[in-house]
């Protein structure tokens, strides 16, 4: 009695390979040129005209829908005047099959034409319309696409015969929305044989998806979207390092070395960074000199502008502008502050001498701040002479420290 062998075909490579890859839809922006029939009266017989064409695919059909709209800015006419011309058609179209890299196809379908300034019989109708063209691509999505429609146009003023205009076009095609990917099924042949021999079937697998390119399948990846070079577990998420272990993440932490045991901020630095007593947070003079006494937001009490004066005279000296505008944007920025702006001299002269010119010296110094901008509501001044100096008097370099304009913040 002669046996039966089952045995499954083996299925070759290009076979067993998810088909080449569909996309649902297609967009195509076009240009290209119109040839009128001679009795619509165009100059030239002609005119530009440009485009768009979409078209929907479907895996269980080589005929897809197709919706287009046309316009011509500016047809000319022979003898005077010109046009727009404004189109929208719709369309069946039939792709062939490649033959080498070029995808012929065809088209037929209907639409309307309208025109804005109707002359010599030429006016908005319906047109039948065929075409066909071909498609090189470029890459899997972006093709060179080039062709040409016929439209014939009811028109009952030429003797009820069709208007006829060729347009011939070229563009890009962009082509997007996979569609989903068939398998080949596994085919069993029956071959007589004198024994039994079971052959298994060879089935390749798909290759698995890594959309994110982190090293984890798509199907086992539970952060899909991790960016580029990231480390990640076996879970596809991003693997954490804090090296200097503040609670601070590497990726956002501005302090990367900040001591064990420090307290820091969300960016990864000594919350309190100038060591006043204010956070960070709060803290809008952030720099402050270490010890120096400041108001609950981190400024100091009382700040020495380091303003220099031309001698015995109240002018302040050039190279001292810059340090009144910083200290004009500075009240400009904080309107809920006030300052007093308060003048010392050293103690050479007379004490009623010394008292003027710090006065004058301060009003100067105020009215250059309202100069730069300054609400003079936010400004007062006094001279205070010599007293409360910071240095002695007995040394040329004590007396210019004691020279001073001092501006002491009040906050509301």
């Amino acid at each position: 009695m002669k046996k039966i062998l089952l045995s499954s075909a083996l299925l070759l490579a290009s076979a067993t390979m998810v088909q080449a890859q569909d996309y649902k839809y297609e967009v195509s922006p076009m240009i290209g040129y119109n040839i009128a029939e001679g009795n619509l009266g165009m100059k030239s017989d002609g005119y530009f005209v440009g485009g768009l064409e979409l078209q929907a695919n479907s895996a269980d059909s080589k005929i897809s829908p197709e919706f287009s709209v046309f316009v011509s800015p500016s047809a000319d006419y022979a003898k005077k005047g010109s046009t727009k011309v404004y189109r929208g058609a719709f369309n069946g179209v039939y792709t062939f099959d490649a033959l080498s890299s070029i995808v012929p196809f065809a088209k037929l379908g209907g639409g309307i034409e309208k025109i804005s300034s109707e002359r010599y019989g030429n006016d908005d109708g319906f047109f039948l319309d065929g075409g066909a063209g071909i498609k090189i691509p470029f890459t899997e999505q972006l093709a060179f696409k080039a062709e040409a429609i016929y439209m014939a146009k009811i028109n009952h003023i030429h003797a009820g015969n069709a208007d006829s205009n060729l347009m011939t076009l070229v563009g890009l095609t962009y082509s997007f929305g996979a569609m989903a990917q068939k398998e080949v099924p596994v085919v069993a042949e029956v071959v007589e044989k004198e024994e039994v021999v079971i052959v298994p079937a060879v089935v390749v697998v798909p290759q698995e998806k890594d959309t994110d390119g982190d090293g984890v399948y798509d199907a086992l990846d539970k952060c899909p979207n991790t960016p580029e070079n990231s480390t990640v577990g076996a879970d596809g998420c991003p693997v954490v390092f804090d090296d200097d272990h503040d609670g601070v993440a590497n990726a956002v932490d501005t302090c990367p070395n900040t001591p064990v045991g420090t307290k820091v901020d969300a960016t990864g630095c000594d919350e309190d960074m100038d060591h006043d007593g204010v956070l960070n947070v709060n803290d809008i003079c952030a720099n402050t000199p270490l010890g120096e006494a400041v108001n609950n937001d981190g400024c100091p009490k009382s700040i020495d502008l380091h303003i220099n004066f031309e001698n015995n005279s109240f002018k302040v000296k050039k190279d001292s502008y810059s340090r009144i505008a910083d200290y004009a944007n500075f009240l400009k920025k904080y309107t809920n502050y006030s300052a007093k702006i308060v003048g010392y001299t050293d103690s050479r002269g007379s004490a009623l001498y010394n008292q003027r010119l710090s006065e004058k010296r301060a009003r100067e110094v105020k009215r250059m701040l309202i100069a730069d901008g300054v609400n003079p509501a936010q400004l007062s001044s006094k001279g205070r002479g010599e007293a409360n100096p910071i240095a002695t008097n007995a040394t040329r370099e004590g007396r210019a420290k004691n020279r001073r304009i001092e501006a002491e913040l009040i906050r509301h």
